[in-house]
């Protein structure tokens, strides 16, 4: 587990448009050797051969980012038909497939294809995906069997988010600028890194067709717009053009040391686990997780670092809470070898009281019926020596 930090970037003045607060990243320098360029797929139904025998399926997968270093389609079918013998050779509705072979692979001797932030969302789906690795009687056949196959995930694209894309067209983009960090009221939703300038340019409409958390949809939709941040000078301190200029240095200094250490905090300051998916000469494709603290930031993503660790391409997604709670429960099951008495004596309560928690969760489904059923019975029952509660009027 280490702290995420975005070296050789600088954060320059926010720009406000109604709830949202676009703050861009700037580089000193571009970093050296590496391009990235959009490659459009449209919105078909996407399956993804994981490679270890799993899948994963996907409703919108817009586009894919190249990294560059210096009709026989396939369909599937839907609905059901009966059909008699004189319509049987009819072929039934289908929808187009896109089959890709990996989340991310190489295009050629210098090309790594990946889709953004697809890949980080992979990652959390595949969080101890196996389920159960010791058969602990209170589990379920099917989670012994197929442990948390199938997975599914609810994200809100761009284009749904009310105002982005209208905040993205007047965005104006700063000289040097690689990247920007998404505020929608004041709530961290996204971090976007590239390595050039030009690649910055090229992909900033882009935006509005990444992922965004259940969070940040409904803020977009009914928060306040975001708060002005006012900047006073300090004119006794002005005796020449100068003078000014050197205030004006301050207070942008000012502005990038709150927003780093205050306002971008939950993602700088979050400890991630790091898994290593891709090598390209001398840049390493990885993809993070957090640690899932409750009632914190919590933010996955995937970054591109150089050979000296600078990051050169970056992409985040906020968890939501129902979320973050969905990957704390099935860490700490897993750090305690699934053991649920072991788990919830950790977690400072019962069996019965985690068993519920799992079922609201949505993993009600790991736990055989008869044992959920006894545990719902046994937490509706009080406890010895304790008189039930009475309803007085």
């Amino acid at each position: 587990m280490t702290a995420f930090r975005l070296d050789g970037l600088h954060t320059r003045p926010a720009q406000t448009w109604g709830t949202f607060r676009l703050v861009p990243l700037v580089r000193d320098e571009p970093v050296p050797w590496l391009r990235l360029h959009r490659k459009a797929y449209g919105d078909k139904p996407t399956v993804v051969d994981v490679g270890d025998g799993s899948f994963y399926t996907s409703y919108f997968i817009p586009h894919a980012f190249v990294a560059t270093w210096q009709d026989g389609e396939a369909a599937a079918s839907y609905g059901t038909r009966l059909l008699d013998k004189d319509t049987a050779g009819h072929a039934p509705p289908r929808v187009p497939v896109r089959m890709t072979r990996r989340m991310a692979r190489r295009a050629d001797r210098t090309r790594l294809r990946f889709l953004p932030l697809h890949l980080a969302v992979e990652g959390y789906l595949a969080l101890h995906f196996g389920g159960p690795e010791i058969v602990w009687e209170e589990y379920s056949r099917r989670a012994v069997s197929r442990g948390l196959s199938p997975r599914a995930e609810e994200a809100y694209t761009g284009h749904l988010v009310q105002g982005l894309d209208d905040a993205l067209r007047i965005f104006e983009i700063h000289d040097g600028q690689c990247g920007v960090l998404v505020y929608v009221a004041d709530a961290l939703a996204s971090a976007f890194v590239v390595p050039h300038p030009d690649d910055y340019r090229a992909l900033h409409a882009t935006l509005v067709e990444d992922l965004f958390g259940e969070l940040i949809y409904h803020y977009a939709l009914l928060a306040a717009p975001a708060a002005p941040f006012p900047v006073r000078i300090d004119d006794t301190a002005v005796r020449s053009p100068a003078d000014l200029w050197a205030q004006a240095a301050l207070r942008r200094r000012e502005w990038a040391d709150f927003h780093d250490e205050v306002m971008a905090a939950g993602l700088f300051g979050q400890m991630s686990r790091y898994q290593s998916v891709q090598a390209l000469h001398d840049f390493e494709l990885t993809r993070f997780l957090p640690s899932f603290t409750p009632r914190r930031e919590n933010h996955i993503g995937e970054v591109i670092t150089d050979g000296d660790a600078r990051v050169a391409y970056l992409k985040t997604f906020r968890l939501s809470e129902t979320q973050t709670r969905r990957g704390y429960l099935l860490t700490r099951l897993a750090e305690y070898d699934w053991n649920l008495r072991a788990t919830a004596a950790a977690l400072g309560t019962d069996e019965a009281a985690l068993a519920l928690r799992l079922e609201r969760a949505g993993f009600g489904y790991l736990l055989r019926q008869d044992v959920l059923d006894h545990f719902r019975a046994q937490a509706r029952t009080p406890a010895s020596g304790q008189r039930p509660a009475t309803r007085r009027r």
